[in-house]
């Protein structure tokens, strides 16, 4: 980028300059169709996460009213909207604070895996010797293990499968980190082994800054930048994780949190019964926030992608060429009439 294109970038107000606006101003075509779509969908569920009490009629453990207990089973009604399952809850409540179970455990992961990931690669790629080789190996056996399996052995570890509201969303999301770890790892620690040999990193080195300062300053600026493709591909395969450990019986318990994975495990009997209403809807809602997520995700991968940037550069000249042309033959069309 030039440094004219640097100054006109730094005019525009703050706004425009944030990560999803930004993206979204230089996407075209079906890019921005699918990427408005992941953002919209996205911003949905963080906003039925946060207000989760104030949507929701009931407790996520509600089984009774002012006057008497939910039935069990019932069909979809004015007073339950989606239903209640088997165990007497209600569906749409259930559904709704699963939704704030969901969002907070994708935001430890996500945090965890980030910070833990992408300091061990920096120090691994940029310091290199014995560290690196021992990281290395404890990455590549991590990577290696089934990640669901892992989940479920360090979920066990830390909560012994019984776990409250707060420890079940920790211990999740630490299962979680624990899988992920090792692809911040990988990718953050290649960029450091590349860019230490760059010019930049040597003039800091003979202007006598420290090596925390080049690492942390210099290095990780730079070696971060695909990061953002990363971080909602995995998101959307921890909430998938965190599903996959409640219908397994290893996440969080139905009295400390609603939690869609536990709800679809409960409602495995109901289908030979044709009680559609208990598991349609969790399984909706994971879809549905796999699906923002992965749309974001595939849509800032093509817009990191400098062979699509050079694509669309090419088909817009194109067409500027084509217009003018065009304007050019009217404009002489008409001086000869």
């Amino acid at each position: 980028m030039t440094d004219a294109a640097v100054a006109a970038d730094r005019r525009e107000p703050l706004y425009k300059r944030l990560p999803v606006v930004a993206q979204i101003r230089r996407s075209v075509g079906l890019q921005r169709g699918m990427l408005l779509t992941g953002v919209v969908i996205v911003a949905v569920f963080v906003v039925l996460a946060i207000f989760a009490p104030l949507i929701a009629p009931y407790g996520f453990g509600q089984l009774r009213g002012a006057t008497e207990a939910f039935p069990r089973q019932a069909p979809p009604s004015a007073e339950h909207l989606w239903g209640t399952t088997v165990g007497g809850y209600d569906v749409f409540s259930r559904v709704m604070w699963g939704t704030r179970t969901a969002v907070a455990v994708v935001i430890v992961a996500v945090v965890l895996s980030i910070t833990i990931g992408v300091t061990l690669g920096l120090i691994s790629g940029y310091l290199g010797g014995w560290l690196d080789r021992v990281l290395v190996v404890v990455a590549d056996a991590v990577y290696a293990f089934p990640s669901l399996l892992l989940a479920i052995v360090v979920s066990i570890v830390i909560s012994g499968g019984q776990s409250s509201l707060w420890g079940g969303i920790i211990s999740a999301g630490i299962s979680i980190t624990v899988v992920y770890v090792p692809q911040y790892f990988r990718v953050v620690r290649a960029e450091a082994t590349r860019l230490k040999a760059e010019a930049f990193v040597e003039s800091a080195k003979v202007n006598g800054s420290s090596t925390g300062r080049i690492m942390f300053k210099h290095v990780l600026r730079n070696a971060t930048r695909s990061l953002p493709l990363i971080l909602t591909l995995n998101a959307s395969e921890a909430i998938l994780t965190l599903a996959a450990l409640g219908f397994l019986g290893f996440g969080i318990g139905p009295t400390a949190a609603a939690e869609w994975g536990y709800d679809l495990n409960r409602a495995l009997s109901d289908t030979a019964s044709g009680i559609w209403w208990t598991g349609v809807f969790p399984g909706a809602a994971i879809v549905l926030m796999v699906l923002g997520i992965t749309l974001m995700g595939e849509s800032l991968n093509d817009l990191a992608d400098p062979r699509l940037r050079t694509r669309r550069r090419a088909k817009r000249k194109t067409k500027g060429t084509r217009g003018t042309e065009q304007a050019t033959t009217t404009t002489n069309d008409e001086v000869t009439a």
